[in-house]
């Protein structure tokens, strides 16, 4: 966690990436936050965006799921991050799955041009495989956060997201309506099996 870093490990004069990942439920926004909140304090400039998919809970600001928020800007693509991100030090992406394989040149781009971009989304789909674009951004960041949370079946540290409902789509918005949080014992794939047992 950049947090613990000693200040003269951080890069210099340069920007980076930091990824923060996990599950539903582990914290990753939350996590989001407190660090944007913490550059904020710092009296550096910062600017905030999500997916114009993402309306759960308000469009103007980032929200976990346990309700604490930030205001920011909604954006319908990556390019928008990059043409909205004006002169800052930090720029903070929730959600960033929901974004194309775009998002990591612009990532890029916004790290050359020396911004501290902190990026945080699901690093596994429902069928717990690798959802795109978080595994190409994890291979290009400084810096990796996972974040765990407690299986809803066992309360065993979880890492997966089980989907509850029959939809297959691969995008499906929700919280805990359509959501849980899994180990991997209690993780399946058969969603006949998850809905039949609600």
């Amino acid at each position: 966690m950049v947090d613990s870093i000693p200040l003269k490990i951080l890069p210099q004069e340069t920007g980076w990436v930091e990824v923060i990942c996990g599950s539903m439920f582990s914290g990753k926004t939350e996590e989001l936050i407190r660090r944007l909140r913490r550059a904020q304090i710092a009296k550096q400039r910062v600017a905030i965006f999500k997916p114009a998919i993402d309306t759960r809970y308000a469009e103007d600001r980032i929200v976990s799921h346990s309700g604490v928020s930030l205001a920011s800007v909604m954006v319908s693509n990556a390019a928008d991050i990059l043409a909205n991100a004006g002169d800052v030090d930090v720029v903070g992406i929730d959600e960033a799955q929901f974004f194309d394989l775009d998002l990591v040149g612009v990532c890029e781009e916004l790290a050359d041009r020396g911004h501290r971009v902190i990026v945080a989304g699901l690093d596994q789909d429902y069928l717990a495989q690798p959802f795109e674009p978080m595994p190409q951004l994890l291979a290009i960041a400084e810096y990796i956060t996972k974040t765990l949370a407690i299986c809803m079946v066992c309360g065993n540290p979880a890492n997966r997201t089980q989907r509850v409902t029959t939809a297959s789509e691969r995008v499906l918005v929700g919280a805990a309506d359509s959501y849980e949080a899994r180990c991997r014992k209690c993780f399946t794939t058969n969603l006949e099996e998850v809905t039949r047992s609600e």
